[in-house]
């Protein structure tokens, strides 16, 4: 795991292992070195200024390259047209703010969902429906994940609407991530 998915589970005075739950000590965390050095010996261009810089380096290159910024500050932001007084057609799903599966807090959205159960479900053992997959249309609302606060973190740390369109099929958008891939390679 990387450290910034495995700082959550070090912050607990039990920390348990982001994959199976299982109590691991923290000393006994070991760098996984071959994959250090594969990142420190590959290099990529910057998407920006397409600059050869190593992997290991990228994340940081990235944040700071001038061109990179100016890219970032030409796209589109989203703004409403108007404010709406009109209710949403009930044949639309919410997928932007959802229950706490264990407590029933209302209108979290994503972020908040994680925070909150991050903050007070850390130690729930109950297996519940994640509400932002049954939310998707793939989504099963019967299915019950084993391990939900380590779904949350890995499945959910960007929102479904950036990035899906709900109008098309999986195999449509399967083909359209592929084009939109080989095309920019």
């Amino acid at each position: 795991f990387c450290g910034e998915c495995l700082q959550p589970c070090l912050q607990v005075p039990s920390p348990l292992c982001p994959l199976c739950r299982m109590p691991f000590d923290p000393k006994k965390v070991e760098k996984a070195s071959s994959v250090e050095k594969q990142l420190s010996s590959y290099k990529a261009p910057c998407r920006g200024c397409s600059k050869k810089v190593t992997l290991a380096k990228m994340r940081s290159h990235v944040s700071s390259c001038a061109k990179v910024q100016e890219q970032m500050a030409n796209c589109p932001k989203f703004v409403p047209v108007v404010p709406t007084s009109q209710p949403i057609p009930s044949h639309i799903p919410n997928r932007l703010t959802f229950v706490c599966p264990y407590c029933g807090a209302r209108n979290l959205d994503q972020q908040e969902l994680v925070k909150h159960c991050m903050e007070n479900h850390r130690n729930d053992p109950n297996k519940v429906v994640c509400p932002v997959c049954s939310a998707m249309p793939w989504g099963d609302p019967s299915y019950k994940s084993a391990n939900f606060l380590q779904h949350l973190l890995h499945r959910h740390k960007f929102s479904y609407d950036t990035f899906v369109d709900y109008n098309i099929d999986e195999e449509a958008a399967l083909q359209a991530a592929l084009a939109l891939s080989l095309s920019e390679n």
